[in-house]
């Protein structure tokens, strides 16, 4: 299977050679919730003008609310009157599936994500020019990354900073910097291996060389790089290689991925410190450039947060 992913900065990459992800609908009962999984594993549809993307207008890229797989782009969304998001085309027609739909009493072609077979709505032949199509998609089909994400500024244009951290479980490393004052976005993802794009089925099999890792962006103005480093001592082991609590694997290796020289140099520095401090104890956590990073499927994100757990990822 071919597929186009957005990278972190919002370029369109593909095609490239990806795994359909295949969970068995207990689990995916569990990831989505009740009404996501009615619509998208059971071809359910939402009442017309109730979704919460339909009248959404700002600029950015439509995911898969399932596996977050680049679906389509605000620039080929239209106002169509019908109750539901409307686009006139796909991102890349490879990353959707079409099937016919005899439901109903009806004829029509079903639309679906080509990596995790999730049902997103139909197409039909009354569209805008050029393409005179209109794929008519549930909101809950998709989840939404504003274009100032990429662009790497606040909505009111303020410029911001990224950085990357490898800790262990991801879920509670994403957990705790989202609620750190100045941090604005965060993501899960795999970063330090080989593969572009691989499915956390890949990354758990060690053969990627991944890690767990956090991306985010954080206004500087309201905290400083050296105070993500200092959290991030606290919330994970640095003495240990390849295992960060109950979590054991090459992938939740802790590192530190740096953006730049200053970056580079803080780290060296808070480092050094630590090791001070623990007197003769080595920090095993990495400090290496930013190698490539890949989001994780979206039933990743906020993982905590959606099912309401507590954080017991972290070092305390």
């Amino acid at each position: 299977m071919q597929l186009y992913f957005i990278d972190i900065d919002g370029k369109l990459v593909g095609p490239l050679p990806s795994q359909r992800i295949q969970i068995d609908d207990m689990r995916w009962r569990y990831l989505l919730g009740a009404e996501t999984f009615r619509i998208t594993r059971r071809a359910g549809t939402e009442a017309p003008f109730c979704g919460d993307l339909v009248d959404h207008k700002q600029k950015g890229i439509y995911k898969c609310s399932s596996c977050g797989l680049p679906l389509f782009s605000s620039s080929t969304k239209f106002h169509s009157g019908t109750g539901w998001p409307s686009f006139f085309a796909p991102l890349a027609k490879e990353n959707i599936t079409q099937r016919v739909d005899l439901s109903f009493g009806m004829i029509r072609t079903e639309i679906l994500c080509a990596r995790c077979g999730a049902h997103l709505g139909h197409l039909f032949e009354d569209g805008p020019r050029p393409t005179g199509l209109r794929y008519c998609v549930n909101s809950a089909s998709l989840v939404f990354v504003p274009q100032w994400v990429f662009d790497r500024t606040t909505p009111d244009g303020r410029k911001l900073q990224r950085a990357a951290f490898a800790g262990g479980c991801f879920w509670g490393i994403q957990d705790f910097f989202k609620k750190v004052e100045g941090v604005v976005w965060t993501v899960s993802g795999y970063a330090g291996g080989t593969v572009p794009f691989p499915t956390y089925e890949e990354v758990c099999s060690g053969k990627t060389g991944h890690a767990e890792t956090v991306y985010l962006l954080y206004d500087p103005t309201v905290v400083s790089y050296s105070k993500l480093l200092s959290l991030f001592w606290q919330v994970h082991d640095p003495t240990s290689a390849e295992r960060q609590g109950p979590d054991v694997g090459p992938q939740y290796r802790p590192i530190i991925f740096y953006y730049d020289e200053e970056q580079h140099k803080e780290a060296l520095r808070s480092k050094e410190s630590l090791e001070k401090e623990l007197k003769g104890k080595k920090v095993l956590t990495a400090i290496l450039p930013a190698a490539p990073f890949y989001p994780a499927e979206e039933y990743h994100q906020d993982y905590l947060e959606k099912h309401h757990l507590p954080n017991s990822c972290l070092r305390r």
